[in-house]
């Protein structure tokens, strides 16, 4: 038995430590035994207690669980579409187009959507709507132009440059904005996984189970791709469908993780790259699962570091997240040429 038969139980095991820890520990102590009997629908000496797990430690645990699944199978898709080892989710300008959504709510539009309806759309809401609706129009456009171009490089190319594009007009925008509104976009770039609330959780798991039930399907696209376009036609993968199909499924994802929680960094670049690592091979029938678990784990860990213990501080979620993701991307980058799932 290798190690690999023990790495699902094992990566298992740790997202179930990691969610209990993120449940128990946080700015506010609780007592275990408190957390406990809150989750069994038991009473306890403090109401306030019972709010917090319920309403913000639950909700932010589970959300950080998908968020990573979805970001580190999106960079997985990507490295293996473009045979780029630093491709990553924000690479094709998707998260750019959802910085975009928002800039035009939070520094244009004083955080209120009120064209499209009698009712105005304000806060959480109107910035989750235009992140959406920013990601999926370039989305859109990265689709359009995968059918123009043959060469995943130039689709590469054209990705960073609409990326380029959107955040030229974010500057536009930050630049005529009012102080406060800079602050408030510039607080949401920052990352979080506590702005998703019980009542928005049920959207948000759904897409993203969607998402990554869609990734387990191209697992054998996946595959063939690794040996590049020629044979992957050869052995009768359509190529040009599977590439709509992997940036659909990579583009909901992104879409998806950024309108709830913001752009996250490193996630979708590294961990990918620790699930290759683990498993010595890139096959993609073992990496995919393994991926998926990898990011729940990762997502939960930095959601436990951004505590500062004996604190009530809580760091940025982007302020974590390099402190894990650029060792690793350190690492592949110097021994590249030693490592296995590279040759």
């Amino acid at each position: 038995m290798t190690h690999r038969t023990f790495l699902f139980p094992l990566l298992g095991v740790g997202i179930i430590g990691l969610f209990m820890a993120c449940l128990v520990y946080g700015a506010v102590h609780i007592p275990p035994e408190a957390v406990f009997r809150i989750l069994c629908g038991e009473e306890v000496g403090s109401p306030a207690w019972t709010h917090i797990v319920w309403q913000s430690r639950l909700p932010q645990a589970i959300t950080a669980l998908f968020a990573g699944a979805g970001l580190a199978i999106s960079g997985l898709l990507l490295q293996t579409l473009f045979r780029n080892p630093l491709a990553g989710p924000s690479i094709l300008g998707i998260s750019d187009g959802a910085n975009l959504g928002v800039a035009a709510v939070l520094l244009y539009a004083g955080g209120t959507i009120s064209q499209v309806s009698d009712f105005p759309i304000t806060g959480y809401l109107a910035v989750i709507l235009a992140a959406m609706v920013g990601a999926f129009l370039i989305l859109g456009l990265i689709i359009y132009f995968s059918s123009k171009v043959k060469s995943n490089v130039m689709l590469l190319i054209i990705g960073i440059m609409i990326g380029y594009m959107t955040s030229s007009l974010i500057s536009i925008l930050n630049y005529y904005a009012a102080a406060d509104r800079v602050h408030a976009f510039v607080m949401w770039g920052l990352g979080n996984f506590s702005g998703v609330s019980m009542e928005q959780l049920p959207y948000f798991v759904s897409a993203s189970v969607v998402g990554l039930f869609f990734s387990l399907l191209l697992i054998k696209p996946l595959n063939a791709l690794l040996l590049g376009e020629i044979y992957a036609s050869n052995l009768g993968v359509r190529v040009k469908q599977a590439r709509i199909y992997i940036l659909f499924c990579t583009g909901l994802l992104t879409a998806v993780v950024t309108a709830f929680c913001g752009p996250i960094s490193f996630i979708g670049l590294a961990v990918p790259h620790m699930a290759r690592l683990l498993l010595g091979t890139s096959n993609h029938q073992q990496l995919v699962p393994v991926t998926i678990l990898s990011g729940a784990c990762v997502a939960l860990l930095c959601n436990l570091l951004m505590v500062v213990p004996g604190s009530d501080t809580i760091l940025p979620l982007n302020a974590v997240t390099p402190m894990l993701g650029a060792p690793v991307i350190i690492y592949v980058i110097v021994n590249r040429k030693n490592i296995q799932y590279f040759n």
